[in-house]
């Protein structure tokens, strides 16, 4: 009687033993599971980092319209305490609103430099002089325009020159700042008379770029004709092998003759009837 109930006993025992296991084993994943899991995280990640990007792109964009402001606030600042002069827009002259030097130099060189601006009193902040985008190693990615105190050697723009403030008619229209991605020699500089790029054009943010404007307020400018796009992803040593040729001109481009009014607040040509972009 003993024996037949430990029997029974035992065979219980490895009955619910077999049966938890086989529970067990019911909990886990198949092969095919996993893999399905795996395809549906791949799906997601593809959806999602796109959307990601496209959002860290854009507080990068933020962050460079917030530093195209300050230092735009700054420049009417100078003119306000100099009698109305703006700060020199070419960086190799004297009483400019940076020091130039190199992109190679070392990093503590270049905030040197950055200190040593006139502007710097006013925007005394070192980050506020490089956008998010910038390289490591670069201080500067910013330009002011030939045309506010810069260069002067633009064909048929001598009297378009500005350096005095209160000159600025419509200061909403007149831009000041460009984010050219380096630190030029001299100002960023564009043709007055001709349908033609002088300075290669940027794309700093996406197929576009920030500018500022006289009254402080600055924008992003998305390129809309698929040339100015060209130019400006072009290797920046191959343009300066075609920027005096044809190769530089275009016909009829919208967002070259938005620029030049921009910073001529004219056009010194009759425009070729635009192309239309789609």
């Amino acid at each position: 009687m003993k024996k037949r109930a430990i029997d029974r006993s035992l065979k219980d025992f490895v009955c619910l033993a077999t049966h938890k296991c086989k529970l067990h084993l019911r909990r886990g994943f198949t092969l095919i599971e996993l893999l399905v899991v795996i395809a549906v995280i791949a799906i997601l990640m593809a959806i999602l980092m796109p959307v990601l990007g496209r959002a860290k792109e854009q507080g990068k964009r933020a962050a460079c319209l917030n530093n195209l402001r300050q230092l735009t606030m700054g420049w009417i600042m100078y003119a306000d305490d100099n009698n109305d002069k703006i700060v020199r827009a070419s960086a190799v002259s004297p009483g400019a609103w940076i020091a130039y030097g190199n992109y190679e130099d070392s990093e503590q060189t270049q905030i040197d430099r950055v200190k040593a601006g006139l502007l710097y009193p006013y925007c005394p902040n070192v980050a506020m002089f490089k956008c998010p985008t910038g390289i490591r190693g670069e201080k500067v990615t910013y330009a002011i325009i030939n045309a506010m105190n810069g260069y002067t050697g633009i064909p048929g723009a001598e009297n378009l020159m500005v350096y005095r403030r209160s000159r600025i008619k419509r200061p909403g229209e007149r831009m000041v700042f460009l984010d050219e991605g380096r630190l030029s020699p001299g100002s960023w500089t564009i043709y007055y008379d001709q349908e033609q790029w002088w300075d290669q054009i940027t794309a700093r943010h996406g197929d576009g770029t920030n500018v500022s404007f006289a009254d402080g307020h600055s924008e992003y400018w998305k390129w809309k004709d698929p040339r100015t796009i060209e130019i400006a992803k072009m290797d920046y040593e191959y343009w300066q092998t075609i920027r005096s040729g044809p190769g530089s001109a275009s016909i009829g481009n919208h967002d070259l003759q938005k620029i030049q009014k921009a910073a001529w607040s004219k056009l010194g040509y009759t425009p070729t009837p635009l192309i239309h972009i789609k």
